[in-house]
């Protein structure tokens, strides 16, 4: 009787607490329908991702970082040392690192200029990579009618175009200039077409091309123009091109028409080549408007930096572009070296709301260290610009913010931050399976 008596109690206590678990289960189901809408999503968590970290975005972590940064060791070095100046002829001048068009020296780099036969860089540049080093063409009556400098082509002759080529490039000959742009575009003016798409493709934002050449001319209103900075854009982007490398640096040459068999003899007129250790040469250039200018490029100890100087002088100063172009060289030279500036302190983490994870991890596209040419003057600082809080869904590599590295306050590299994995939300159908998942562990275990 009494063993009898122990196992209905047993029975009648077991019966309680499983009352109590079911009673409590449909408890919690209650307070959580409480705090979830009709769509199975927390109450205001998709607000709070819309407003709040919106704004402090602006103005936490980000700025923070920002400030310490500009605290550090780079800031000092500002302070204690200036930018050298030079005194130049030039009216409009620049000095680039022909690695990422990065400006380390200007003179009115941006003011538009006409720039005489320098625009037959991206003449040159364009048939090299639109043309055949051996087609054959053959010269109209429009380019034999070219003034000087001239080869002296007549109409109808036929030539090889790696043969204009070094006409063009080495004695700047403007009749082969135009039988290399009606080869190459099928007239002059669908030519130009070209040479301007390729200026916008470069990012040449202030450069207008209206002869293949460089003889001054206007047309819309607009005339035959770049800026410093553009030209050495496009040369930078020339000399990566090994044919355009070894055009430039040919000292002389012999040709013949293919026709009558006339005669050519061409040399370079780029006194660059033999001023300095590891002159790449580039492109002279005059006009009457355009006065004296001159692009160069040189390789040395790993740097390999672009000169240009436009309106250096007019006659009798033709030296003057000579003088000016060492200067830049050897102030690039000089004064540059190579830096590794490294990604710092990058937030690891993201809070995230309404997500079954309360954050997730975060990485960089490209978290090598930068190297970059800089100077004693030269101030590095990486800042991150970060959201606060994201709000879940949170997909796997979305993007979240940017890292940015600023020389001296101007933007050099962004990269994106992204999510390292994937959030899922916090919904009225996860909660059901958590507490059904707990009830059923304390009740079978």
């Amino acid at each position: 009787m009494k063993i009898f008596q122990c196992c209905v109690f047993r029975f009648q206590d077991t019966m309680k607490k499983r009352r109590k678990r079911i009673i409590s289960f449909f408890l919690a189901l209650f307070i959580l329908s409480i705090f979830f809408d009709k769509s199975g999503s927390v109450v205001n968590a998709k607000e709070i991702e819309e407003t709040e970290p919106t704004e402090q975005t602006e103005q936490t972590e980000p700025t923070e970082q920002t400030e310490e940064t500009e605290q550090t060791e780079p800031t000092e070095q500002t302070e204690l040392i200036e930018q050298p100046q030079l005194q130049l002829y030039a009216m409009s001048a620049v000095l680039i690192d022909a690695a990422n068009d990065r400006i380390l020296y200007q003179k009115d780099a941006f003011k538009v200029m006409p720039m005489a036969s320098t625009t037959k860089i991206m003449t040159a540049i364009l048939a090299l990579e639109n043309g055949n080093p051996d087609d054959i063409v053959t010269v109209s009556k429009r380019a034999a009618s070219m003034p000087k400098v001239r080869l002296g082509m007549r109409e109808g002759e036929q030539f090889y175009l790696k043969d204009l080529l070094k006409s063009l490039m080495l004695e700047s000959h403007n009749d082969s200039a135009v039988a290399i742009a009606e080869h190459v575009g099928g007239s002059m003016e669908g030519f130009a077409d070209m040479m301007n798409a390729k200026a916008k493709e470069l990012n040449c934002e202030n450069t207008y091309f209206i002869t293949p050449n460089g003889l001054d001319a206007e047309k819309d209103g607009n005339i035959h123009s770049t800026t410093a900075y553009d030209l050495a854009k496009i040369t930078a982007y020339a000399i990566q091109n090994r044919d355009f490398l070894n055009l430039v640096a040919t000292r002389s040459a012999q040709f013949c028409e293919l026709g009558e068999g006339r005669a050519f003899s061409v040399y370079n007129r780029d006194r660059f080549l033999d001023m300095m250790d590891g002159a790449l040469g580039v492109k002279t250039g005059f006009t009457n408007k355009a006065g004296y200018c001159f692009v160069g490029a040189v390789d040395r100890d790993g740097k390999k930096l672009v000169s240009v100087v436009l309106a250096c002088g007019w006659p009798p100063h033709k030296n003057y572009k000579w003088e000016d172009t060492a200067a830049l060289m050897n102030y690039g030279l000089d004064n540059y070296e190579y830096r590794e500036i490294a990604w710092k302190d990058m937030p690891a983490f993201i809070p995230v709301t309404g997500g079954v994870e309360e954050c997730t991890g975060l990485y960089m596209e490209d978290e090598n260290p930068q190297t970059i040419l800089l100077s004693e003057w030269d101030e590095a600082e990486v800042t991150y610009e970060v959201k606060d809080v994201i709000c879940a869904p949170v997909s796997a590599g979305e993007i979240v913010g940017y890292g940015k590295i600023f020389i001296n306050g101007n933007e050099y590299k962004s990269c994106p931050i992204r999510t390292k994995n994937a959030v899922l939300p916090y919904t009225f159908t996860h909660c059901i399976k958590e507490v059904l998942r707990c009830f059923f562990i304390q009740e079978f275990c």
